[in-house]
């Protein structure tokens, strides 16, 4: 059988089998995640495809709305702050249940802080909750009492918050994942078993009813969430397709309601469509496309290397001639729409500059690339990922002489790399969790961050950075983070960050929904229409 043949005979199956999905009188979203979830455990997530399941399957304190990214209440009803700002207290809604019928208390957040918090989960993401006393000692092991910890259930319904330090941020971190209430019966019962279908314990809009594995999941109507009644869609259909050009065949093919990623080789005919060009939505999102240079792997080990690669990345041609969805040029970290993003009329980073790039190099020790060893970059699998990264691959090959190599790895695999030892180069993209650039620049690049797999290090940028965090004065603050960003992105030039993400996203006409600047969307508010 010819290879096209086989591709077509996969293609085939995938819409039999979701066009065998029994609808009925159902509303059903066909989503692709693009990839198998890494987990569905709200601990241990830390990437976009985890969130989006996590964020139908459980409820937060708080959330954000869509449009406004103004926090407001989901499973708290109200909060307030102490006069000095260091007590959080949040009320909480009395009529939320867990699908195994039992009410959510604040017991249940205590219990969800304290276990992201134990050394023993594991948590990659755990450091974002540093900020509540207690919190660091628990998680790094200083300190084995829970109890430190400054999150206490004084009611059913009301949780406390003692922080190390006013945050006028933290209702933003209580929306997070990591500080969801967590079903302690379940977890304790079924261990490492305890997100799968016939075990799990949810309490959000939609609840886990089929997950086989790098195929598709299944996600249903919670009946007993308390807004039942506004939900339409009853059931969400989501495969795992990292072929973006097979996701989108389905797509054309009417087997899919939306695609959240569109083939960077499909782009101009999509925009020359008639129909498909209607269907097409491109809007700002909160995430930076970056490169990260491992500090302590050689040559990257030297910043004068590091500008000159930084320097010969041509952005504004990557965005026209390839991605072609209105990104814009980043040379800093934070992005626009956040809190302390620095614009770039500061002149902060490395822009292309070919002679700079070049002279970079040259003071490194390697004029012309003489001598300059081979080195890999590398990204997880994606299509519109390798063409990114052939494209720069030639752009560093005519304008430093040398050679890099590329290598890619599927996603889950590729996250254990980045955490264990990351490549020279590695590829990523950071999304805001909450709109303030301490979650960009403290949270991921502080030396002491689990996120910051370049092991960029330097005492006075973690020092600007946790010294923002504590500050008051939203102009100082401001002030810290362009100061922050200067050391990152230019002086020590410890990543590369190349692009400003947006939404290009495929969505049918009879599909009414929302778009999450930060991800994680709200399907809940989605609307299917006849037709």
């Amino acid at each position: 059988m010819k290879k096209g043949t086989v591709v077509l005979g996969i293609i085939t199956l995938m819409c039999i089998s979701i066009l065998a999905l029994p609808v009925g009188a159902k509303t059903v979203l066909r989503w692709n995640l693009g990839t198998e979830p890494p987990t569905l455990d709200p601990a241990l997530a830390t990437d976009t495809t985890s969130v989006f399941v996590d964020e139908q399957l459980f409820l937060g304190l708080t959330d954000f709305n869509d449009e406004t990214m103004e926090v407001i209440p989901e499973l708290a009803k109200d909060w307030l702050a102490s006069d000095n700002g260091l007590v959080w207290t949040f009320i909480m809604r009395d009529d939320v249940k867990w699908t195994d019928g039992k009410p959510v208390t604040a017991y249940d957040v205590e219990y969800g802080v304290k276990r992201t918090l134990n050394p023993a989960t594991a948590s990659d993401y755990a450091y974002v909750l540093y900020v509540i006393k207690g919190a660091q000692d628990y998680n790094t092991g200083q300190v084995e009492d829970a109890s430190v910890v400054g999150v206490k259930a004084v009611g059913d319904y009301i949780v406390r918050f003692e922080l190390n330090h006013a945050a006028g941020y933290f209702p933003s971190i209580a929306s997070m994942w990591i500080a969801r209430p967590q079903p302690k019966e379940a977890i304790e019962k079924w261990g490492d078993k305890w997100t799968e279908p016939e075990n799990i314990v949810t309490n959000g809009h939609y609840m886990l009813k089929e997950w086989v594995h790098d195929d598709y999941l299944v996600m249903v109507k919670n009946p007993d969430c308390y807004e039942a009644d506004k939900v339409q869609i009853d059931e969400i259909y989501a495969v795992m397709i990292e072929e973006q050009s097979t996701a989108l065949a389905l797509y054309e093919g009417g087997e899919l309601n939306a695609l959240r990623e569109v083939p960077l080789e499909d782009m101009d005919r999509l925009k020359a469509d008639p129909v498909l060009s209607k269907e097409l939505s491109i809007a700002p999102r909160l995430c930076t496309y970056y490169y990260g240079f491992n500090n302590e792997k050689f040559p990257f080990d030297d910043p004068l290397v590091r500008k000159a690669f930084a320097s010969a990345i041509d952005r504004e041609t990557l965005i026209a001639t390839v991605l072609k969805g209105e990104q814009k040029p980043a040379t800093t970290f934070s992005c626009p729409g956040i809190f302390g993003w620095v614009d770039p009329a500061e002149e902060i980073g490395h822009p292309f500059n070919v002679e700079k790039a070049r002279d970079f190099l040259a003071q490194a020790g390697y004029p012309g690339g003489e001598g300059f060893p081979v080195v890999t970059l590398m990204f997880n699998t994606s299509e519109s990922h390798r063409k990114i990264a052939q494209v720069i691959q030639l752009m560093w090959q005519q304008v430093l002489q040398i050679k890099v190599n590329l290598a890619n790895q599927e996603w889950k695999v590729y996250l254990k790399t980045c955490v264990e030892d990351a490549p020279q180069i590695y590829r990523l993209g950071w999304c805001a969790d909450y709109p303030d650039a301490n979650n960009w620049l403290n949270d991921v690049f502080n030396s002491k961050s689990e996120s910051n797999y370049a092991n960029f290090s330097n005492p006075e940028y973690d020092k600007l950075v946790e010294e923002a965090a504590r500050e008051s004065d939203p102009a100082k603050r401001k002030g810290m983070y362009q100061k922050a960003e200067r050391i990152l992105c230019d002086t020590d030039a410890g990543i590369a960050p190349i692009y400003w993400y947006t939404w290009v996203t495929l969505t049918k006409p009879n599909v009414k929904r929302t778009y999450a600047p930060m991800g994680g969307e709200h399907v809940k508010d989605w609307k299917i229409l006849p037709g």
